[in-house]
């Protein structure tokens, strides 16, 4: 039934005590039964003044063709003296008369008013799952994009290796020549390292960062193949192969 809903959902938002006003009693006892952590009064329609009296909010969802509630009975039952009351009619046909609204602080909302909510609030859903879309895709792009950058690492090792070969290489020929000569010190010649290794990090930061750059996967491959070919990593890889196959 209607009731069982709403308690259902007043409850899940943390409901404790609720006042039924009904003709029997029979009902509101079977809902005292199925919402054991929920006080419930029962009260018969005679006491309803009296329970709207001590209550916020006032919910009605009855079958009656006239209206249970409106400015006139609210008058009549002394519930026009300013203090805060919410009705909300969940029947149909309706059971409060639009004319309460004229009471101070008394605040009536129908169908059409919860349909007004429900839709808005569909729209901010829907909004929101807009954003959450384009977060994620954001979030798969990025995710994406590193994935395809751990395929940079093994070329940027390959030439951080070539170069620092060519380094050593022409270092070893540069010390040899100089620790011939008296007057180079063992702290001169390791200078002339540091200074050949800060050449060649110097040399590489172009490359490498042209190729951390290239954002789409085809700018990234196309960085890489051009890399490849420009340094001939490709033919000292395979020529390392081939010497470890000979071995």
């Amino acid at each position: 039934t209607m009731t069982r809903l709403l308690i259902t959902h007043l409850a899940s938002r943390g409901l404790e005590r609720i006042s039924i006003v009904n003709r029997s009693m029979a009902r509101p006892m079977e809902l005292q039964e199925q919402f054991p952590d929920v006080e419930i009064e029962i009260v018969l329609e005679d006491g309803l003044w009296d329970v709207v009296s001590r209550s916020d909010i006032v919910y009605t969802a009855t079958s009656s063709p006239d209206y249970v509630i409106d400015k006139a009975l609210l008058e009549e039952n002394g519930q026009n003296a300013g203090r805060p009351l919410m009705l909300v009619d969940i029947a149909v046909p309706r059971n409060i008369g639009s004319d309460s609204a004229e009471l101070p602080a008394v605040m009536p909302y129908n169908v059409d008013d919860l349909k007004a909510v429900v839709a808005k609030n569909t729209a901010m859903r829907q909004r929101e799952m807009i954003e959450a879309e384009l977060l994620l895709r954001e979030e798969a792009d990025s995710f994406i994009g590193w994935r395809e950058s751990l395929s940079a690492i093994p070329t940027i090792n390959q030439l951080q290796e070539r170069a620092n070969m060519f380094r050593q290489e022409e270092l070893k020929k540069c010390t040899r020549k100089l620790s011939q000569n008296d007057n180079f010190s063992d702290r001169e010649l390791e200078a002339v390292e540091r200074l050949s290794r800060g050449i060649v990090n110097k040399m590489l930061h172009g490359p490498m960062s042209h190729l951390r750059r290239a954002e789409s996967v085809e700018k990234k491959q196309a960085a890489l193949s051009e890399l490849s070919s420009m340094f001939r990593l490709d033919d000292e890889a395979g020529g390392r192969g081939r010497g470890r196959r000979r071995r």
